[in-house]
């Protein structure tokens, strides 16, 4: 049985996607430090591990766009959820450091099968330009990925220990996601072309500058979102604010992340994709701008404000990770655009955290929030350069 209603279709994926989301990408923040006490790996080697695997991700990302160009959406996301549920699997049963890092590798490979914008291409191929709305409805449900992932494993942890709860994790993908990617209609495959790069060639239509500032646009971002994500913490204690008060205040981005998506869905549903992610991208440098002008006086209301708009800014430009290129391009050739741009985006998020943690530690939070306003105001050069067709 399948269905073909596209609501219908966009909230199984977005439950699909919140599942694979919370058992996959949130994992190592609770999983790390058990795997750490047990003496399995040094930190670096730990968190590397997972670094590694949003690097394979990122170099998949094209060869997944060409494959769901040529087969098809859904049996791409099948073969995902199989292949989370092997490296999960692995995770679970094999021993020492090198196991640790097998896994993360073929974990990588079924992130780069089976998360966002393995997703988002399906709905390009399935829905073509109409697939803004469900491109939409997938990210509200995603957002909440974090939500549930992070409290259950927290609580399966003590319980089963992170060798067992990787063992849940398979069952998840198996009995959950799986079923749930078998509902999907059978999308149609474009015709085989001659060439491999003829798709990206016809899509394009002549527009590869606006697809190189693109590319750099969400390159920047998701550089700037490896970076906050793994040293928020040291960056509000840079300004004075205390561990506790800084992940307090880290928990506001996901709230304000379906914000923004809640946003976008009703307030920009009217407008222009690329007018939206304009709107979307002017709220990340306002916020750092904000903590150069509120802090040291102000300094809570300094880090909730940079936080909110943040988040906010985050969850509207995931939506138009997936919205923009397909009304900038149109439906031909998207999976394959698609993956193009994943490749800088993904591999921008794997070193971002590595890269940044000398300059974190050296520099003064001033100075960082500094340099976030500089590169998101750049980031949203690129994109001001930018023009929606008629």
């Amino acid at each position: 049985m399948t269905v073909s209603s596209p609501r219908a279709v966009a909230l199984i994926l977005g439950v699909a996607q919140t599942l694979a989301w919370g058992s996959t990408y949130y994992l190592p923040a609770v999983l790390a430090p058990a795997v750490i006490r047990e003496g399995l790996g040094n930190p670096a080697l730990v968190y590397g591990a997972f670094s590694v695997a949003l690097l394979i991700s990122g170099l998949a990302a094209p060869s997944v766009g060409r494959l769901i160009q040529r087969r098809g959406g859904r049996p791409v996301l099948i073969l995902s959820s199989a292949v989370l549920a092997v490296g999960l699997l692995l995770l679970a049963l094999l021993p020492g450091a090198w196991g640790w890092c097998v896994a993360w590798v073929v974990l990588g490979a079924g992130m780069a099968l089976g998360l966002y914008e393995a997703a988002f291409a399906t709905l390009g191929m399935l829905y073509g330009r109409e697939a803004r709305r469900p491109i939409t409805i997938v990210t509200l449900c995603a957002g909440f990925a974090s939500t549930w992932g992070w409290p259950t494993s927290a609580a399966l942890v003590p319980l089963l220990g992170w060798r067992g709860t990787c063992l849940a994790y398979v069952a998840v993908n198996l009995c959950c996601v799986l079923p749930l990617y078998l509902l999907l209609p059978r999308d149609h495959a474009a015709p085989a072309l001659p060439r491999p790069d003829e798709p990206l060639a016809a899509t394009l239509a002549g527009g590869r500058r606006a697809f190189l500032l693109l590319a750099v646009f969400f390159t920047l971002r998701s550089l700037i979102s490896g970076v906050v994500a793994v040293h928020f913490v040291a960056l509000f204690g840079g300004l004075g604010l205390s561990v506790a008060a800084a992940v307090a205040v880290g928990a506001l981005q996901g709230p304000a992340q379906v914000g923004g998506r809640l946003l976008e869905f009703t307030l920009g549903a009217r407008a222009h994709p690329l007018d939206v992610a304009k709107a979307g991208a002017l709220l990340l440098p306002l916020g750092a701008v904000g903590v150069l002008l509120l802090a040291p006086g102000e300094l809570g209301l300094a880090a909730a404000g940079f936080m909110l708009l943040y988040g906010a800014s985050n969850g509207i430009l995931t939506i138009s990770k997936g919205q923009v290129p397909l009304a900038l391009f149109g439906p031909a050739g998207y999976p394959v655009l698609m993956g193009r741009l994943a490749l800088p985006m993904l591999v921008a998020q794997a070193v971002a955290p590595t890269l940044a943690a000398p300059v974190v530690a050296v520099l003064p939070a001033g100075t960082s929030f500094g340099l976030i306003a500089g590169l998101s105001a750049l980031a949203l050069g690129c994109l001001l350069l930018l023009r929606a067709p008629r």
